[in-house]
């Protein structure tokens, strides 16, 4: 797919920081957590599972637990027991152990503030890490989840073949003035207009732009 130029890339974040609403005040972090411990664990048992679901997981789990040192005082049965509400509760629970085992021994049971240091415990992946720096600590970055995914492929602003590939080139070619916003853009796009199954192009702001949908255009012919 042909990317879009360096101009349509500043035009595209300006028309989204016009018609998109972006970062609440009331944001604070994923599933609301209130610090990064738990905002590393909230993202952990989000993997595969609808908002619901992991709000009721995280609110058990938290209720048993809210320190690497005492989460490790429960039984992997314990972990898996509070969270089977979010899925695939057994392999979240040895990824949470391993998780507080590993902050404890490498980073004395603080979370640390880089993206090479998150991405060495267990149970976090690059858009968790991204997650975390932008929610927990404000670093500008961008997470990468299904939604910017999708539209970051379908315009030509980022495409990659997996979300990391995408999240790396996202951030080298997004301006330096939209990165605090552009995960909050792109993902309220991606949620309103740019759906997965019936994109909504016909009112699209970003069409005359968009590879996906000019190249689904018919060609006119030549008479």
């Amino acid at each position: 797919m042909r990317l879009l130029t360096h101009r349509e890339i500043e035009r595209l974040y300006r028309i989204l920081s016009q018609s998109m609403p972006g970062r609440s005040s009331s944001a604070k972090g994923p599933k609301g957590q209130p610090d990064p411990f738990r905002t590393c664990l909230a993202c952990i048992l989000s993997a595969q599972s609808l908002d619901q679901n992991t709000a009721v997981a995280t609110k058990a789990l938290f209720k048993l637990a809210r320190t690497p040192r005492t989460m490790l005082k429960l039984s992997v049965e314990q972990v898996a027991a509070a969270i089977k509400p979010c899925g695939l509760y057994n392999v979240k629970a040895r990824s949470i152990q391993g998780f507080c085992a590993t902050l404890i021994d490498e980073f004395d049971g603080i979370v640390p503030q880089t993206r090479d240091e998150l991405l060495r415990l267990p149970g976090i992946g690059r858009k968790c890490a991204d997650i975390v720096l932008q929610f927990a600590f404000g670093q500008p970055t961008i997470a990468v989840d299904t939604h910017v995914f999708r539209v970051c492929n379908r315009t030509g602003l980022a495409p990659g073949k997996t979300a990391d590939k995408t999240a790396d080139a996202l951030l080298a070619r997004t301006p330096e003035w939209a990165v605090e916003q552009a995960h909050f853009w792109l993902i309220q796009f991606g949620k309103r207009i740019c759906v997965a199954r019936t994109p909504r192009c016909d009112v699209c702001p970003l069409n005359q732009m968009c590879r996906d949908y000019i190249d689904r255009q018919p060609v006119p012919m030549i008479r």
